[in-house]
């Protein structure tokens, strides 16, 4: 069973002062906005939710349907985008194995991966046995899924108040924070350099391929902070 105090340690974690939940729930305020624009009901939104989770993901379906994209089509997109969040799950899942947990738990929480949680969890992980992290880790999940829920919930029922202008403002709520909190937490070289290369090198890509300019920044960026890092070490 779940240790329900480490649980409720990890769903409290939220609370804190640097907490991603104000600005992931502005964030699914806009998503559940913009699926009641879409056609969808109360209940198709917020299962939606549940079933997405990871911002970007749910972008990505709504935007494929406002563009009458097959359902195969929608369904790889939001798997390719949502495939960013692997190398996560392969930095934090073995903080937090431990023989004494059952297997189900690690399989179960998968759910909860992204990078609001993720970066929760990173900060905090020392100060829990590793026995209990698994626990922790689901404690700050299920919040930050929760507030993810609650967000289009609000979203779809408020969204005659939202014009297009404050919607996108909601969206970019999230990323911003994200940003912030990665060059806060930047520990080292390559985290500090993939961060600043993937900034400077964004912008100059879009003149050249607006499709391809995140994409081509990030691999870039985080492939140079590599070796200048590893030539550093040496």
């Amino acid at each position: 069973m779940i240790n329900k105090y480490f649980f409720f340690k990890g769903f409290k974690s939220i609370l804190s002062y640097d907490s991603p939940a104000i600005a992931l729930g502005c964030c699914f305020i806009a998503i559940g906005a913009l699926l009641k624009d879409l056609g969808f009901n109360i209940q198709e939104s917020v299962f939606s939710t549940m079933l997405t989770y990871a911002l970007p993901g749910s972008l990505v379906m709504a935007e494929s349907l406002l563009i009458g994209s097959s359902l195969l089509n929608i369904f790889l997109a939001v798997w390719f985008v949502n495939a960013r969040l692997y190398p996560m799950a392969v930095s934090l899942f073995p903080l937090m194995m431990h023989k004494n947990q059952p297997k189900w738990k690690y399989y179960f929480s998968c759910h909860f991966i992204a990078v609001s949680a993720w970066l929760i969890m990173k900060s905090n992980y020392e100060k829990i046995e590793k026995e209990h992290r698994i626990d922790f880790w689901i404690g700050i999940g299920s919040a930050t899924w929760s507030v993810a829920v609650l967000g289009t919930i609000l979203g779809f029922y408020f969204s005659g108040y939202l014009n297009k202008e404050m919607m996108i403002g909601l969206a970019v709520v999230n990323p911003i924070y994200f940003m912030c909190m990665m060059v806060g937490a930047s520990k080292t070289l390559e985290i500090t350099l993939s961060v600043v290369l993937g900034v400077t090198l964004g912008p100059i890509f879009y003149f050249f391929s607006p499709e391809w300019s995140i994409l081509l920044s990030g691999v870039i960026g985080g492939t140079i902070a590599y070796f200048i890092s590893e030539l550093n070490v040496s």
